[in-house]
């Protein structure tokens, strides 16, 4: 397959779980991949650096086996896929790293590494990427009009749902969100896409899941049946010519289940009027989210 030719690539988190799977498809699909993993713990911590290196040797792309969770960083990485391969054109905001803890024991030490790695970082590449996609289309790369430049964030239904002890995490995701649907909006004049995709598959996180009770035992054996794979398919997708309509969604995949979510929006309206706000409550509390976790929300027989 060439539906990528030419273009290029970064994977943060590229050298392992589901960040690899990307990269292996993206590469198989033509595009150069910069794949970018410092090789650390599902925690955060430690690090090897032979990860990224060895993928990027395996695909034909190059590693930056670094941290990008700083502005700096993120600047070189970005220089670093246009030195090395003539410009950025896509690019997956993967990187997680997972620090759980019940809202009234977390560390705020903890908290800040997750925000840090998980949503800053993505900002900070979205950021230097998007400078470089905005010259390209006024270059008119790849033909007129200018239709490679794509953002894909990889969120988690924990954003969407919430999880016990996931303070972190989740807010991490969430945020993704907000930043996807506002790159969405920012690039919209420069034809870059921008989306989010909350993933269901086997990876270091599925594997760090603790069930508490019967209920997320079956769904970590559930989780464990379904290939990265499939991820990988649906940000390819995205990031192909077909994906040029698709922009500020947020996508779901399981195995060959797709999901497309609906994003925060009034659910139900009432006035405050003679009765008080104790009454408008009463006109709207149908429409409440209930308390569900993404663990029970989607505890069901994926589709392999």
């Amino acid at each position: 397959m060439s539906t990528l030719a030419g273009r290029v690539a970064l994977v943060t988190g590229g050298a392992q779980g589901i960040g690899k799977a990307i990269c292996e498809r993206l590469a198989a699909d033509g595009a150069k991949v910069m794949v970018a993993d410092p090789g650390v713990g599902i925690d955060g911590r430690g690090g090897d650096a032979g990860l990224a290196t060895s993928l990027a040797e395996k695909i034909g792309g190059a590693a930056f086996p670094r941290s990008i969770a700083s502005p700096g960083a993120a600047e070189e990485a970005v220089a670093l896929a246009v030195s090395r391969f003539g410009g950025i054109d896509i690019l997956v905001n993967n990187a997680a790293i997972l620090r759980d803890g019940f809202v009234f024991k977390l560390e705020p030490a903890d908290f800040e590494d997750v925000l840090r790695v998980n949503l800053s970082a993505a900002f900070y590449l979205t950021r230097a990427a998007t400078g470089v996609m905005r010259d390209q289309a006024k270059a008119e790369r790849g033909g007129k009009p200018y239709g490679w430049g794509r953002i894909v964030n990889v969120t988690s239904t924990a954003g969407l749902y919430g999880n016990f002890g996931q303070a972190a995490y989740a807010s991490a995701k969430a945020g993704l969100i907000g930043l996807t649907r506002v790159t969405a909006m920012d690039m919209a004049r420069s034809l870059v896409t921008c989306n989010a995709v909350a993933p269901f598959a086997v990876t270091r996180i599925t594997h760090s899941i603790k069930p508490q009770n019967d209920a997320q035992t079956i769904y970590k054996e559930r989780a464990l049946k379904v290939p990265a794979s499939a991820v990988a398919d649906l940000v390819a997708h995205l990031a192909s010519p077909a994906g040029q309509s698709i922009t500020g969604q947020v996508l779901g995949v399981r195995a060959k289940e797709i999901f497309a979510f609906g994003q925060i929006r009034p659910a139900k309206r009432a006035v405050v009027g003679a009765g008080g706000i104790g009454a408008a409550f009463d006109e709207i509390k149908a429409a409440f989210a209930d308390m569900q976790t993404d663990l029970e929300a989607f505890n069901t027989d994926p589709v392999i």
